[in-house]
């Protein structure tokens, strides 16, 4: 290939890094852990305050992870405060996904929005209404819902009595969101409903989604789908449908284990990136026009792994195997695909996902300012043996859910 478009081409992928934001999730940086238990950190956060102080240093060392989703009970449990968004403005970030608490309340043993009973759900509304205003005054740009809804038994409950209760209290959250906030509507094939999930699968959220309007899309967690699911095509397809709203990162063996993004199945994330760079290469959509930003957004519980380090460690990885999803030769693949040249045409993603992108990444990051190595520099700087002194962290911020 010429020096000239060479050159070219690395400008290219250096000015579409610029564009890949990576949102991290308070509930990462606090004591949560697996549904079983959780071994306790004394660096773990375990006030709203102290998590804005982590997401904030993961931003300053990766230049890519602006905004902290927020988990309304943990987070904002007396309601909206300014003085939450304003910590955050003064750390250089922002307040990201707004995220209700469906499943932790007692009284949700039969379901939060697809609750039998009537004041279970008015209950629930209320809290998704309240998180839609605290999104409204801390500026944020999504409403992403998870439900624990379903039944572990046969017979337990109508079932489709319960599709049409999500429907209708989906839609009276959904017409109380200003234009400017996303609905994101979760899916997961089972846990900790065994028998039937309210909303089981990409088909039922992009369903949900249509019914409730233009601004509820369909949020995808990399952990929640059956072993051998292929996640890129229903990425692809909900691309081209105009309906994929944002991503839970987060990696798994067996179910939902919520381990590092990319630590067990890289080159799956990388097709899933390779299915994103592959539609805006497209161009429009054929059915739904240009399609809407895509959130992506990590999802993980570390148990094991110190809080700050796997953090950095998953926005590193998730940067690299997008930037891998970059340099794919676009034209040689389009010819080979013409071909039928089945070969060629994989050996084309095969020769992108092997591409060493760590140089191309440590220039990018002295670009814009942040440390070539972030872990190496989060490492170096002690940071977790200082607020492990600071913080003598003896108890849980926040709970372990699936």
């Amino acid at each position: 290939m010429p020096t000239r478009k060479i050159a070219v081409e690395l400008k290219s992928v250096m000015k579409e890094l610029r564009a890949f934001e990576i949102e991290t999730p308070s509930w990462g940086y606090a004591n949560t852990g697996t549904r079983f238990g959780k071994f306790l950190q004394a660096a773990a956060a375990s006030t709203v305050e102290q998590k804005i102080e982590d997401a904030a240093e993961v931003h300053r060392l990766t230049g890519i992870a602006p905004r902290m989703a927020v988990h309304v009970l943990w987070d904002f449990p007396d309601g909206f405060d300014p003085a939450v968004v304003r910590l955050a403005k003064q750390h250089g970030i922002g307040i990201g996904a707004v995220n209700p608490n469906l499943f932790q309340d007692p009284c949700y043993k039969w379901g939060s929005f697809a609750n039998p009973d009537a004041k279970v759900r008015r209950r629930a509304v209320k809290h998704c209404l309240d998180s839609v205003e605290i999104g409204r005054k801390a500026h944020s740009a999504a409403l992403s819902l998870w439900f624990a809804d379903g039944t572990n038994y046969p017979g337990q409950d109508d079932l489709v009595a319960r599709k049409h209760r999500m429907e209708d209290c989906l839609a009276e959250v959904y017409s109380a969101m200003p234009k400017s906030m996303t609905m994101l509507i979760e899916y997961k094939p089972f846990e900790p409903a065994f028998y039937a999930t309210d909303i089981p699968d990409w088909g039922t959220s992009a369903m949900l989604a249509t019914k409730c309007g233009g601004h509820a899309k369909v949020l995808v967690d990399t952990g929640h789908h059956p072993l051998g699911v292929n996640v890129e095509q229903i990425v692809a397809v909900l691309l081209d449908e105009g309906l994929l709203g944002g991503f839970h990162f987060n990696d798994r063996k067996y179910a939902d284990d919520d381990l590092t993004a990319g630590s067990i199945a890289p080159y799956q994330l990388f097709l899933t990136f390779d299915a994103i760079i592959a539609h805006s290469k497209r161009g429009q959509s054929r059915t739904a026009g240009q399609s809407p930003q895509i959130a992506y957004m990590i999802d993980q519980s570390h148990n094991e792994k110190p809080k700050m380090e796997a953090m950095v460690q998953t926005v590193m990885n998730l940067q690299e195997l997008y930037a891998k999803a970059l340099v794919v030769d676009r034209e040689a693949l389009a010819t080979a695909q013409k071909k039928s040249d089945v070969v060629g045409a994989e050996e084309v993603l095969r020769k992108a996902f092997f591409t060493d992108v760590r140089a191309l990444l440590s220039a990018f990051r002295e670009e814009i300012g942040v440390p070539r190595d972030p872990l190496a520099a989060l490492r170096a700087s002690g940071y977790e043996a200082k607020r492990a002194k600071e913080r003598h962290n003896d108890s849980g911020a926040g709970a372990s859910y699936a």
